[in-house]
């Protein structure tokens, strides 16, 4: 895989990294059981006495997902969705379903991205992909290449990448994921009358720890944070900076179920529809921007510290 931690932030077709960082059920998880349930695996995120189980369910389908398909009907259509639901869906559904896949045949490559490939040992065409998708470079070293994306997002190789893709092919991220969260809660809707929350999730790593974990790329319905500042904790004493990255949390855990090599595009979580997760009073998807999407949780420049 690619990312801060296993075999670094160079080379293409594994999975990727950025400075955000979502840790599963840090607050909730106690212990896990794994229980088999054919056809799918159903995992039960055991809870504090005062709340609910968090089960996460994934979705299986028979399909490989193309640009005429129809994602949220065949979510909807492969399993139950039920009131209070959080519906994540892979980054990799998404980018196909919106036509995000490059044939690597039409691309050609400047000379930059040529001098670039010759340096760090890389397709050309894969590095002229990841600078059509970038605002900035923000480091190159060690055939690492770290971006931000046009949306914002700081991760390497922009997020271009080769894996459960047709060989000669490569998937881009979604250019605006709040954007396909939000319509594709808009066509949950539609489908099932309900007001489900969406969100859109990548795999990446993470700076200071090895291994890499789900984060959300893309969010609409919820809260992507959970702010506990003014809060007092079991001893009284006032939290002041603590703020929980609740969406990159759902997606981490959601990844549990996930088959990465399997034809599961998404997976169901439920019991997480508590009011610090679930947005009061939250805008119609129809409307515009919902006052909170993922973009709450890329850090500021002015505050990162390592960027």
């Amino acid at each position: 895989g690619v990312g801060w931690g296993g075999v670094g932030w160079g080379g293409v077709g594994g999975r990727r990294g950025t400075m955000l960082d979502g840790c599963a059920g840090r607050r909730f998880c106690r212990r896990r059981e794994f229980l088999r349930q054919d056809p799918v695996l159903h995992i039960v995120l055991s809870v504090p006495a005062n709340t609910q189980n968090v089960e996460v369910i994934p979705v299986h389908v028979d399909v490989d997902i193309a640009p005429s398909d129809d994602l949220t009907g065949i979510i909807a259509s492969s399993a139950e969705v039920r009131d209070g639901d959080i519906v994540v869906v892979s980054q990799k559904a998404v980018s196909k379903q919106e036509g995000r896949v490059v044939d690597l045949s039409l691309v050609k490559p400047s000379a930059l991205a040529a001098g670039i490939a010759s340096q760090y040992g890389k397709d050309p065409r894969i590095v002229e992909l990841v600078l059509s998708e970038s605002a900035r470079i923000v480091r190159m070293r060690s055939g690492v290449i770290i971006v931000e994306t046009h949306s914002g997002i700081v991760c390497a190789n922009a997020g271009v990448d080769e894996s459960n893709v047709k060989r000669g092919h490569a998937a881009l991220l979604p250019s605006d994921p709040d954007a396909s969260a939000r319509r594709m809660r808009l066509e949950m809707l539609k489908i099932t009358g309900l007001d489900i929350p969406v969100i859109i999730s990548d795999t990446f790593g993470r700076p200071f720890r090895m291994g890499q974990t789900d984060c959300a790329i893309g969010a609409s319905g919820l809260n992507p944070i959970s702010d506990y500042a003014g809060v007092r904790d079991a001893f009284g004493r006032e939290l002041r900076v603590t703020a929980i990255a609740v969406a990159d949390e759902i997606a981490s855990a959601a990844e549990l179920a996930m088959e990465k090599t399997g034809k599961c595009p998404a997976a169901i979580v439920r019991g997480c529809g508590a009011s610090h997760v679930r947005m009061r009073g939250a805008p119609n998807p129809a409307h515009g921007r919902d006052v909170q999407d993922a973009r709450a949780l890329l850090r500021p420049r002015p505050d990162d510290l390592f960027l």
